[in-house]
């Protein structure tokens, strides 16, 4: 027996899934801002957007917590490399000045 067992149909199903995607929308507005904080740390350390070797830690830390979880790691991999490579994105605008740093130093 698993947590949603009780869930006796489609629509309340339906309405739990909807939930769910609410939370994982807000973790990863909190996850833009930690970007937009790392952007602003790299540009005063003169770091780059991409470092090679911390995207490898985060795809196998988030593939080690797929494990974990019971997930399919070879499944969350490539979601969490596209979600990485967003983030250089997002970090790379920061740095060239494309968006307004409204927390700076």
């Amino acid at each position: 027996m698993n947590q949603f067992d009780d869930i006796a149909d489609m629509t309340a199903l339906r309405l739990k899934i909807d939930e769910v995607d609410g939370q994982l929308i807000s973790l990863l507005a909190q996850r833009r801002e930690l970007i937009d904080r790392a952007a602003q740390i790299k540009a005063r350390e003169g770091l780059p957007a991409r470092i090679d070797w911390r995207v490898e830690e985060v795809v196998e830390n988030a593939r080690r917590n797929a494990r974990a979880a019971g997930l399919d790691p070879d499944l969350i991999g490539p979601i969490w490399r596209a979600l990485v490579e967003a983030a250089i994105a997002q970090e790379d605008s920061h740095l060239k000045g494309n968006v307004d740093d409204r927390d700076a130093d």
